[in-house]
């Protein structure tokens, strides 16, 4: 009787470990699925900020060539602006 209570009572400990270390393989499985998780998730947010930063070079890019274009239609018309009215006052003199 004594036996089959040791042999019983070794039974359940063994199972008992086995029990355990699964749970702990478990915990160990589900740590490194949220790991996964976490750095795929960092990797999307680069990935967003890269374009992000690569939108805004293009918008300061196509800024910059808008300002040049501005500034030579200005210089342009104050030049044929300042011909104008030498001409217009040139005109107006006897």
């Amino acid at each position: 009787m004594i036996d089959e209570i040791s042999s019983a009572a070794y039974e359940a400990i063994e199972q008992a470990a086995g029990e355990a270390a699964r749970a702990a393989f478990l915990i160990s499985v589900e740590r490194e699925a949220a790991l996964l998780r976490e750095a795929a998730f960092q990797q999307g947010e680069a990935l967003r900020w890269q374009i992000e930063s690569e939108n805004n070079l293009l918008a300061i890019r196509a800024a910059k060539k808008k300002g040049i274009k501005n500034t030579v239609f200005g210089v342009v018309i104050g030049i044929f602006s300042g011909l104008a009215v030498g001409i217009s006052i040139q005109n107006l003199l006897p």
